[in-house]
């Protein structure tokens, strides 16, 4: 029956849609809760006490819906309160910073024609991600040597969610934030913000088509494949009708603002989730509303 059941993910607001969209394609036999926690955006500014309350309000909230097994979509969340979460909820927690940083270790160690020399990657972030230097120490566990530069890029954010995709003035900010990556030549480069997969093809462009870039939610997707199988929690059953992003199998939740999330949904995903809920979780309280 456990395999069956739904996995979990959260994220302080919209960014981990594009965690979810990853799953969805790499897992076409399960199907998702995603809990965004809108009300309580942005949680970089926030304690490390604040951020380990939200989280665990929200898994818990997740797991009281009977789900197999958590991703913590949001970075902040993830460089701060996995232990916390893991100690709480008694089911398996993958977060997106160790996934991201074992395949941008991966993608230089197997590319070919490569120098000789100690491999270099860049991690790009919002600010509290980079100052919690969670994704250098997930490089440097699975490569050591590694050369490690990070770069806070905070205007990806809204102009993700604006969809200002291919404007000059996203090229423009890119070029300010990037110009110093681009000279450190990294062979990969993690995208280490939810949101910054929005924004692949003008990063691409920016840093060279020589630089690999890595979707920390891509990585969390493959990781999460091997867990379900490792565990035998894979959903054995096909689907047996084509499923879209965001149909009536897949259920959404937000604390505030579910128009908006609705809308932001629609640029990151194509499509408006079917199901959407706005909740409260604090406290273990709920108050629903459909969308």
């Amino acid at each position: 029956m456990r395999n069956n059941l739904p996995i979990g993910i959260f994220d302080s607001g919209v960014g981990g849609l594009t965690v979810y969209r990853a799953l969805h394609d790499r897992l076409p036999n399960e199907h998702f809760i995603y809990l965004g926690d809108t009300a309580r955006v942005p949680y970089g500014t926030k304690s490390l006490a604040t951020v380990e309350r939200y989280a665990l309000e929200n898994s818990e909230f997740l797991a009281s819906r009977g789900i197999k097994m958590l991703v913590v979509a949001c970075n902040t969340a993830s460089a701060l309160a996995l232990p916390r979460i893991r100690e709480r909820i008694g089911i398996d927690v993958v977060g997106v910073i160790g996934p991201g940083g074992r395949k941008a270790v991966v993608s230089c160690q197997s590319t070919p024609n490569r120098p000789p020399r100690a491999i270099k990657i860049g991690v790009i972030a919002t600010e509290a991600t980079v100052t919690s230097n969670a994704y250098v120490e997930a490089i440097r566990r699975a490569s050591p040597e590694a050369e490690v530069m990070q770069t806070g890029c905070p205007l990806f954010v809204p102009l993700a969610e604006e969809g200002w995709t291919t404007e000059p003035e996203t090229f423009s900010i890119a070029e300010r934030y990037l110009k110093p990556m681009r000279d450190f030549r990294p062979d990969a480069l993690v995208l280490g913000c939810t949101h910054y997969p929005i924004l692949r093809q003008v990063i691409q462009q920016t840093v060279g088509e020589g630089v690999s870039l890595i979707d920390s939610g891509e990585a969390t997707a493959e990781e999460v494949e091997e867990l379900l199988k490792e565990k035998g929690l894979a959903n054995p059953n096909a689907v047996r009708v084509k499923r879209g992003l965001c149909d009536d199998l897949d259920h959404f939740y937000v604390t505030d603002a579910a128009e908006r999330f609705a809308n932001v949904a629609e640029r990151f995903l194509g499509t408006k989730p079917s199901k959407l809920e706005a909740i409260e979780v604090y406290g273990g309280d709920e108050l629903k509303q459909e969308v």
